[in-house]
């Protein structure tokens, strides 16, 4: 049996678990792993500049990678900077190795300085949590943490470990990995029930969640979609791109309030949704969002997720990529002629919707773009037409989002991310994430300048790593628009004071072409769309990273 010191012993398994790259910032308890990692060659430590932003930029790269991601802080201060991207990451369903340096055991009852029960802490945004206290456990834990990571559904895990165990060595066994199959086949009976339903619809509508951008099925939903003439919906909070944007049947994404979401349902006879949720909101309202007689059908990779608010006819657990192609061949045959040829017409009815909408939309975007100060519609439209067909998108727009999906191109189940959460501070840092993921790709993170200033030390690991192309749009409109927009709408003291305490980000105003700069970044600031054109342009020809400080509309208040 070989013999291992504890952190040479963490870095072997961790290789045997596919890593390749560790996210993190260190401290003291730290200080065995980065000693291991002074000798480690197959595994590159990239550092952030704080915790929240090595959450992210290990989100990010999980997502993008579709490996296990290993994202290291420091006890329980670093742990409490990280939880808010934590939860960002269990939401999005990312496999994450989160860890943390922990005191020695045999100084922890004295319950020293940063010292927590870490385990406890991280629990609740996690799949599993422990701390490790014996070396000959290391193997089993760190093994048993990355396949119940990427266990379907997936999501981030939770290893505590004391300095006493990286530093003892022992004759260990370090064992292998194991991977759950994730191939789940849904029920057949229930593939039969869900067919039916579907070949006997007169309007059905579909929603496209993360599940299957998690297995690629964007394909799948495209043939089941073009079959039986459905509109595709994105869900409203989704990380992924779950379906391609520019196909005629796309619709863009649904809104988060019950009152839209039902007077889209109120059209159709028959809601499929695959691999998303029904429904997760922004705020309360008094309507229902499923109309009465609305036939609900639900697939999903968490048995959690169905039926879990809505009620399901027919509730699947399984993957998208292996079940939807039994279901489409069932429909297919259920059709028929006849009903093969219903479906035909119904599909061209929606393409000439869908078309004439979106062509409404870009002349609405185009009579926007001579304004001053941008709008954001016409911001968007301006940075879809340029982009390459191989781009990668990381949203945090926000109040700047309205429409986005139907304006800027997202053709892969890799090529837009978005922050499912809703912890802001999140889409810079997993810009650079998802940028070191797919490094032959250009990356453009669209984000909100409030949002840019929870995590912009990300901008230094953007420089320091030397990502390529990257380039940082910043939507800046000097303010948390998006909370001014909503406390308008509650018509209250605010509304009718026309005053929104502490909202408005000025008096000073933020440099960001200055904070770039500070941080290693090249950066300009644009005030017209000619500008942006310009200086995304010269942006996407650059091998390196680039921000450029948009000058957006403020207005909050509906026209």
């Amino acid at each position: 049996m070989p013999n291992y010191q504890g952190k040479r012993a963490f870095l072997e398994l961790l290789r045997q678990e596919g890593v390749d790259m560790m996210f993190g910032n260190p401290g003291t308890t730290e200080l065995p792993l980065m000693d291991a990692l002074a000798v480690e060659t197959g595994i590159a430590y990239t550092l952030g500049l704080n915790e929240a932003v090595v959450m992210a930029m290990a989100d990010g790269y999980a997502q993008a990678s579709g490996k296990l991601a290993v994202a290291n802080v420091h006890v329980a201060p670093g742990l409490g900077n990280a939880m808010g991207m934590l939860y960002d990451a269990q939401k999005a369903c990312s496999p994450i190795l989160v860890t943390a340096g922990q005191h020695d055991q045999a100084f922890s009852f004295q319950e020293p300085i940063l010292w927590a029960d870490l385990a406890v802490m991280a629990r609740p945004l996690v799949k599993w949590s422990i701390e490790v206290t014996r070396l000959k456990d290391l193997p089993r834990a760190v093994h048993r943490a990355a396949k119940t990571a990427l266990a379907p559904p997936m999501g981030p895990v939770f290893l505590s470990l004391p300095v006493d165990v990286l530093q003892a060595s022992e004759d260990i066994e370090l064992g292998m990995p194991t991977r759950v199959a994730a191939g789940i086949r849904a029920d057949p009976s229930a593939v039969a029930s869900a067919a039916h339903m579907l070949a006997a619809a007169k309007s059905p509508v579909l929603i496209a969640g993360d599940a299957v951008a998690q297995s690629d099925a964007l394909a799948e939903v495209a043939e089941l979609a073009d079959l039986i003439g459905a509109p595709v919906w994105a869900e409203g909070i989704a990380s992924r791109a779950t379906f391609p944007s520019t196909h005629p049947l796309f619709q863009g994404h649904m809104q988060r309030l019950s009152t839209e979401i039902r007077a889209i349902l109120q059209q159709h006879d028959v809601l499929f949704s695959i691999g998303g949720d029904l429904f997760t909101q922004s705020l309360p309202t008094n309507a229902h969002p499923i109309p009465a007689g609305l036939k609900v059908l639900h697939l999903d990779t968490d048995a959690w997720e169905l039926g879990k608010n809505q009620p399901a006819d027919v509730a699947m657990l399984g993957e998208p990529k292996v079940t939807l192609p039994e279901l489409t061949d069932r429909v297919r045959q259920l059709l028929g002629r006849e009903g093969a040829e219903h479906a035909l017409r119904r599909r061209q009815a929606v393409m000439r919707n869908t078309a004439d909408k979106l062509a409404a939309l870009r002349r609405e975007a185009e009579h926007l773009s001579d304004k001053s100060p941008i709008r954001p519609l016409a911001l968007m439209k301006a940075i879809g037409d340029m982009l390459p067909n191989n781009a990668v998108v990381v949203e945090e727009a926000l109040s700047s989002a309205d429409r986005m999906r139907n304006l800027i191109p997202s053709l892969d189940c890799k090529s837009w991310f978005g922050m499912r959460g809703g912890g802001i501070g999140w889409g810079l840092p997993a810009a650079v994430g998802v940028k070191l993921a797919q490094p032959q790709r250009p990356v453009v993170a669209l984000i909100g300048d409030g949002s840019a200033m929870y995590t912009m030390q990300a901008l230094w690991t953007a420089a320091h790593c030397k990502v390529g192309t990257l380039v940082f749009v910043i939507l800046n409109n000097t303010s948390y628009r998006i909370l001014k927009q909503r406390m308008n709408a509650m018509r209250e003291y605010a509304a009718q004071a026309d005053h929104y305490p502490a909202m408005d980000l000025i008096e000073p105003t933020i440099d960001f072409v200055g904070l770039a700069a500070s941080l290693g970044v090249k950066a300009e600031r644009a005030r017209t769309i000619e500008d942006v054109r310009e200086l995304l342009s010269g942006a996407l020809d650059r091998a390196q990273p680039f921000l450029i400080d948009v000058a957006l509309d403020r207005s909050f208040k509906p026209v």
